[in-house]
Parts: C-alpha cells; sequence; structure tokens
C-alpha cells in the first residue's frame, strides 16, 4: 500500500485510481468508503488506512452506502503478484474458502493455516477467513438486491454457514439488516430483471478500451459455447455470451459493451446453482481483464519508442484472460500453427462431439466445453490435425485431469510452466499463451508469434528489439502489437 500521506492526496482528489488498491476509514462516522467517494473529504486526523474491505471491517467500520467499497475493482496486485499472498487472494476470489475452508486453501497452497494467516494478516490486515467473508457480505448484497431469494436462501447462496451468522455479518458490514438492504434497490432506475438472471455491474478502472476486449473475443468465439449478439442493454454496442463450467452446475453469462466510457460493464447470468455467483463474477473478471491498471501499464509501455504511439492510441487496452484454464490451454494447443479461424473450427468440431449439453439451448449456447477427461479419450478421426498434435492434445489432457498438470486459479506460474514444457508436443510458444491468458501473468511473452512479429514490422520496430523495457507488463505490448498488425493487414 502506498504511504498514508500519498493516501490522503488520493482522497482529497478522489482519485479513482486508487479504488481497491486501499480503503479509507473515518474515525468520527464509523464507515469505511473508497477514496473516489463523493462525500465531504475528512480532516487528516480523523482517517485511517486499510489495505482491504475486510480489515476495515475487522476495525469495526462498515460500508459506505454511497460509493459502495465493497463494489470496487480488485487490486491489480494479485494478478501481478507470484507469492503466497498473492495466490491465495486469487484463489479466495475464485471461492476456494467457501468451498473447502481455509484448510483446503492452504493445502493447496503447500503452506500451514496458520503461516498462512499470518501472511495474509501482515499484508492485508486479515485472515483468509475474514478476507472470505467480506466477499460472502458482498455477494449477499447482490442477491438481495438483484433477486426474489429469500433471506434464508440468500444466506446460504451466498455461502454463510447460517442465517444467524449472515444477519450479524449484514449488519456490521452495512449497518443495515438484509430486509433493509432488498428495501434500497442498488439501480433503482433500472428495467426490472429478467426472471431467473442476476444483474450486475463489473466494475473496471478507466480508462478501458472495451472495443479491442469484444473485437478479440468475438473472432474467436466457439460456436455452441460463446457468441457476440446485438446488445439488447441500454446504451450497449453488442454482447458477449458464453456458457460457464462451475462447481454447482452449467451457467450462462451475457456482458454488453459499453457505448460510452461508465466504469462497469453490464453483466447477467443464469447459474444452476447460486452458490456458483463469487466464481462466475471472479472468473468474467479475469477473462476481460478488469482488476488491471491501466494506468501502470501505459506508463511503463507509453515510453518504449516503439510501442508509445500504439499506447496512445488505445489507451486502457486489456489483455483478457479465460474462465476456465482447462478450455484455454486445449484451445491453446489446437491454434498451434494454424489460423485463428482454423483454431476456433477445431474447437467447434470437439464441443459438437464431446461438449456437455445444456438442458436447454439458450440462443446461439448449446453446449459446454468438453471436459479434458473426455478429449483424453477422444477418437483420433475427431481430430483433424497431425499426429504428432493428436498426441498432444490428449497427453495434455491426461495430464490436466489426472492433476499431473495444475492450472487452477493461484497455483505457482513457474511451476504450472515447467510441467507444462515437459509434456510432448508443448512448446515455449504454447506455455507462454497459457500463462498469459490461463493463468492471467501480465508478464507473458511470445517472441515468436507471427502476430507479434508483424506487429512489430507495422510499429516500425526490429524483430530484435529487447522485451525487457517491457516488464512487467508483456502480455499487454503482445497485444498492442497483435492490434497493429490486425490494422495493418486491414490497410493492406
Amino acid at each position: 500500500m502506498i504511504d498514508e500521506e500519498s493516501s490522503y492526496r488520493a482522497v482529497s482528489s478522489r482519485d479513482a485510481r486508487f479504488d481497491g488498491v486501499f480503503f479509507t476509514a473515518v474515525r468520527t462516522t464509523g464507515i469505511y468508503c473508497r477514496p473516489s467517494c463523493p462525500a465531504m473529504t475528512p480532516k487528516r486526523q480523523n482517517v485511517h488506512f486499510y489495505p482491504s474491505a475486510a480489515a476495515a471491517q475487522a476495525g469495526g467500520y462498515r460500508a459506505c452506502r454511497r460509493c459502495r467499497p465493497d463494489a470496487v475493482p480488485g487490486s491489480p496486485d494479485w494478478n501481478l503478484r507470484a507469492d503466497l499472498v498473492g495466490r491465495a487472494m486469487r484463489m479466495i476470489g475464485d471461492g476456494v474458502v467457501d468451498r473447502e475452508g481455509v484448510s483446503g486453501l492452504a493445502t493447496r497452497l503447500g503452506y500451514s493455516e496458520r503461516h498462512l494467516t499470518r501472511e495474509l494478516v501482515t499484508e492485508l490486515g486479515a485472515g483468509p477467513l475474514a478476507l472470505a467473508r467480506s466477499q460472502r457480505a458482498h455477494t449477499a448484497r447482490l442477491l438481495l438486491q438483484t433477486t426474489d431469494l429469500s433471506a434464508t436462501d440468500t444466506a446460504f447462496a451466498a455461502g454463510f454457514a447460517s442465517v444467524r451468522q449472515f444477519n450479524d455479518t449484514m449488519r456490521e458490514v452495512y449497518g443495515l439488516t438484509p430486509t433493509e438492504l432488498r428495501h434500497r434497490p442498488a439501480r433503482p432506475s433500472q428495467p426490472d430483471p429478467v426472471p431467473g438472471t442476476i444483474p450486475l455491474r463489473l466494475a473496471h478502472r478507466q480508462p478501458l478500451d472495451a472495443a479491442h476486449l469484444f473485437d478479440f473475443l468475438a473472432v474467436r468465439a466457439v460456436p455452441g459455447v460463446e457468441e457476440v449478439t446485438a446488445a439488447r442493454g441500454r446504451g450497449a454496442v453488442r454482447s458477449y455470451r458464453r456458457t460457464l463450467a462451475l462447481p454447482g452446475g452449467p451457467g450462462v453469462a451475457e456482458v454488453d459493451q459499453p457505448r460510452k466510457p461508465q466504469g462497469w460493464l453490464d453483466c447477467r447470468l443464469r447459474l444452476t446453482s447460486l452458490r456458483d455467483l463469487t466464481a462466475a463474477v471472479q472468473r468474467l473478471r479475469a477473462l476481460f481483464d478488469l482488476d488491471a491498471d491501466p494506468d501502470a501499464v501505459d506508463r511503463v509501455l507509453g515510453v518504449d519508442p516503439w510501442l508509445a504511439p500504439l499506447v496512445a492510441a488505445r489507451p486502457g487496452l486489456r489483455s483478457p484472460g479465460h474462465v476456465d484454464p482447462h478450455e484455454l490451454a486445449v484451445r491453446a494447443v489446437l491454434g498451434q500453427q494454424v489460423t485463428v479461424a482454423a483454431a476456433r473450427t477445431l474447437a467447434a468440431r470437439l464441443v459438437e462431439r464431446y461438449g456437455e449439453r445444456l438442458p436447454a439451448a439458450d440462443g446461439g449456447l448449446t453446449s459446454l466445453f468438453p471436459a479434458v477427461a473426455a478429449l483424453a479419450e477422444a477418437d483420433p478421426a475427431d481430430l483433424a490435425m497431425p499426429g504428432a498434435r493428436q498426441r498432444a492434445l490428449r497427453g495434455l489432457c491426461a495430464a490436466l485431469a489426472s492433476g499431473e498438470v495444475d492450472l487452477s486459479p493461484g497455483v505457482d506460474r513457474e511451476q504450472a510452466a515447467a510441467a507444462l514444457l515437459a509434456l510432448p508436443g508443448i512448446g515455449p510458444w504454447t506455455v507462454s499463451y497459457v500463462r498469459m491468458r490461463a493463468l492471467c501473468d501480465p508478464d507473458a511473452h511470445l517472441p515468436t508469434d507471427i502476430g507479434v512479429r508483424h506487429g512489430l514490422a507495422a510499429a516500425g520496430a526490429p524483430e530484435t528489439v529487447d522485451p525487457a523495457g517491457w516488464r512487467p507488463w508483456r502480455s499487454y505490448a503482445v497485444h498492442h502489437l497483435w492490434v497493429a498488425a490486425t490494422e495493418a493487414d486491414k490497410k493492406n
């Protein structure tokens, strides 16, 4: 966290770039806020700063009803950092504590519960239970204000162990009972939600190059699993829709591309189990790279003589992640040495043959992407690719299905990369692409990628350019170069 004087200056200027990086607690009111809260700036002597919402709540502060600090983008540190705390935060965000408890989280990370708790408290002011509790409270507020679920169903859907725990937590965090929260709709001007859907906003830091995000996903959308449609949301341009394989069953997500900057993406979810809301939201945030700090990225890449014009033309460009690391790894192998369109066609054939069907089609969405266990036993006749790549695909799927290769949220990226590289037919390009998208590594580089080479040529840079100056944001540099290559192809 930045020093307190700098933090106070950010609060005084209502600087939204720091939302989620730290939280401001005011002793005289007992309320904590995001730095950009529009309320009157408190006196310096009355302010205390916390590195997490959970720490502010543990300090006895309740969330501001005006700026809703629980809804801010996550800290960009959790994608950048590869240490224990960063890995733990990615796992907590995916709901591991809710599903497996603190012991399950510690086991996944390979540390004792005591050591894990000590590290989190030292850096974030709160242990894994408090961090998960804060996340559950936010999920419960969303459900109360966007669905007609009873308070009891909301409590268990959000991950609380009992209704009493739910009631106590909501009063502590928001200063309101669940009934009072339900009577304060988050967006009273919005139309009534479609039955069975959960409407919500996915907050992000400005700027956001939404056009690049939706263009990137549209070109790669696998029929049956993904589609990009004309948007139905007010003020939106188009919508990205896809199926989700979640712990409680299949889900469908729909995210609108905004027509103008607004600080969030409108999203609608349909879930088999409402307990999957936290995991679904976290995976969509990873897909759209919504916890990134665009100013930090552009500040580094913008001083490079070759990238500076590209950054100036597209401020806030994101590096899309993925909702399912296994799916992304499979698609990375399908994309080896072929065009994006060809890889998409191969993936669509596998979906048709091995994908699990939804109970009912939802627009153009019909299936989940095939499970790796099914693809590990796929008939070679269904794999329209050279024999070596068939063996690489089946070997990868077998390793993922057995757990020999782990790509789950919070995994050690270096260990995962080494395990991937040890598999036959998996080379450096595939490993780097998986790191960039499946593991949300902001510093992955693809020097041999044909699109990167064409992008360098379009930018007037030599192929031998040293990318060291792009660290720790080389993934974003790759996307700038891909865009440059695409735009050069259009001109030609």
